[in-house]
Formats: structure tokens, C-alpha cells, sequence
């Protein structure tokens, strides 16, 4: 394996222990499904013309029900539209948003995969035992306010990053790597899904967890960018949580196996708080499995 690729096999062992934890994760062909289609062209950053390989969107169908009746689903959904998409712009955060983001983190440490994360995290002397100082590290992580362009006010935080997606100058995609935010938007047709992005010889699957994909979003394009699918909030949170504080690097990229796919998880600082976070996918053995099994 070349240096840089050695799997991390104390992370991979923690996040398949969540993995199987995550009951609120969404079976691919039952919950949700999606059409991957074809491979997207080379796009440079800031391009507006770029080539459509997929004519059609990628998730034909999600479960809605289970998004709304699911307590971190719909908690987490409340907090998508608390954000101004474009950097620079500072953001107001009213009395009803804290008390959204407070339900959202309680429902969250509520959850079998928070409670072993946070149990991991104080074995390891990253985080207190006691749940309220935990919950205050999440929310200093995620939904602390910081400058993300100079010279203006308290413009974007971790969460609004990852899951909901900014635009900056209005010529760039930066973040958005959530798939219940992609699905939405898409459904609302403001987002157009162009195509997978991967090598060659490595087709994505309808079953894969991970996918590398391009997209427009209000009309600008994101060349390759990278989500979790079908996963839940609570799950890709605390996978992102662990890798933040287990290193002090300001830039971090580890690789893990999780479930039947390989992938790199990189996490970016921005002080005490979260800069960015997401997947990208190396290889999947989910068809392999999936044709065994068929």
C-alpha cells in the first residue's frame, strides 16, 4: 500500500462497531434508491457549462416517512434551512435555532452509536464522562459561528459546512456532503446530479455507502464532491467527531474499512471547530457480497 494508505485498524474497528449500531441507517432497495448513472466529465472549479451523464436524479425514491418519524432525521432536517448559503454573508442565529440545534444534539446522545462514541472518546481522554460537557464539545465543534471569509462577520460553522453546503463568491460549492440534504434539494430542483466520479475501473453501486459525485446547486457546479448515503446524522457525526479529536493536526485524512467499503475520512480544523469533513470512497466490495447473496 502506498504511504498515507495504511488502514487505521483501531478507527475501522470503532466505526464498524457503529455501523452496526446505526438502527436508523436506511436500507439501499427498501428505503431509499438510488440511480447512479454515468461517470462524469473533468470540470474545473468555477465552471457553469459542464456535461450531464445522469438524465435522471439520483434518488428515485427515499422513505419520507421514516425521515420525519425518526427522532435525529427530523431533528436534524429542522436545521437545513437555519443557514445563508453564501459565505461572507454573517449569520443570525434566533432563540428558536439554538433551542433546534439543543433538541437535535439531544437526540442525538440518546442514540446507541453517540452513547459508544462518547464511551470510546472518554476511554481515550478526548472528552468528559459527563453528558453535558460532551454535548457542549459537540456543539463547540459543530455549531460554533467562525469566519470562513475574512473581513466579514461569523459566517459559517462546521455543521452548515458538511451538511448543509455553502457557496463562496457565488462561482463554488464548498461542503455539502450530506445525502439527506442532496436528496432534498434535488427533490426541490435545486440541484441537478451530474454523474459518479471514479476511476475507471472502480463502478459505483446502488449498494455502496459511499459515493463520489459531481452536481450543480443554484446553478453552480461542484466538480467531485463526496457523501455518505443512507447513513444517519448521528453516525456520520460521530465517526467525524472521533476523527477531529483524535488528532491535533489541523489537516487529517485517515483510512478505514467500514462495512464492505474502503475509504478515506478527512477532517479539516478550524481552531477549536470543525473546517470541514467528509468520505471519499477508494474501493467497494458491496457487489461482491450482494451477487453471493443473491
Amino acid at each position: 500500500m502506498p504511504k498515507g494508505r495504511t488502514i487505521n485498524q483501531e478507527l475501522s474497528t470503532i466505526f464498524n462497531e457503529l455501523w452496526r449500531l446505526d438502527v436508523n441507517r436506511m436500507t439501499p432497495g427498501i428505503d431509499y434508491t438510488i440511480s447512479v448513472q454515468g461517470r462524469a466529465s473533468f470540470v474545473s472549479q468555477g465552471s457553469h457549462v459542464v456535461q450531464d451523464h445522469a438524465s435522471q436524479p439520483l434518488f428515485s425514491n427515499v422513505n419520507e416517512s421514516k425521515l420525519r418519524n425518526i427522532t435525529t432525521f427530523s431533528r436534524f432536517m429542522t436545521l437545513l434551512d437555519n443557514y445563508e448559503r453564501s459565505t461572507g454573508m454573517t449569520e443570525r442565529v434566533t432563540a428558536d435555532e439554538l433551542t433546534e440545534m439543543s433538541l437535535f444534539l439531544d437526540a442525538i446522545l440518546e442514540t446507541q452509536v453517540m452513547k459508544r462514541a462518547h464511551q470510546y472518546l472518554v476511554r481515550k481522554g478526548q472528552s468528559s464522562s459527563d453528558l453535558r460537557l460532551f454535548k457542549n464539545q459537540l456543539n463547540l465543534i459543530w455549531f460554533h459561528l467562525y469566519h470562513r471569509q475574512r473581513n466579514t462577520g461569523l459566517d459559517s460553522c462546521g455543521f452548515e459546512h458538511v451538511f448543509v453546503g455553502e457557496t463562496k463568491s457565488g462561482t463554488e460549492i464548498i461542503g455539502f456532503h450530506n445525502w439527506v440534504q442532496f436528496y432534498l434539494q434535488e427533490k426541490s430542483r435545486h440541484l441537478d446530479y451530474k454523474g459518479y466520479k471514479t476511476r475507471v475501473q472502480d463502478l459505483p453501486d446502488q449498494d455502496d455507502h459511499v459515493l463520489n459525485l459531481q452536481f450543480s446547486w443554484h446553478g453552480v457546479v461542484k466538480p467531485a464532491g463526496s457523501a455518505f448515503i443512507g447513513t444517519s446524522p448521528e453516525f456520520e457525526m460521530a465517526v467525524f467527531t472521533i476523527v477531529f479529536l483524535m488528532s491535533t493536526e489541523r489537516s487529517t485524512t485517515v483510512v478505514v474499512n467500514i462495512d464492505q467499503c474502503q475509504m478515506e475520512l478527512v477532517v479539516v480544523r478550524h481552531g477549536r471547530s470543525l473546517g470541514t469533513a467528509y468520505p471519499k470512497l477508494l474501493s467497494s466490495n458491496s457487489r461482491h457480497v450482494s451477487q453471493h447473496a443473491r
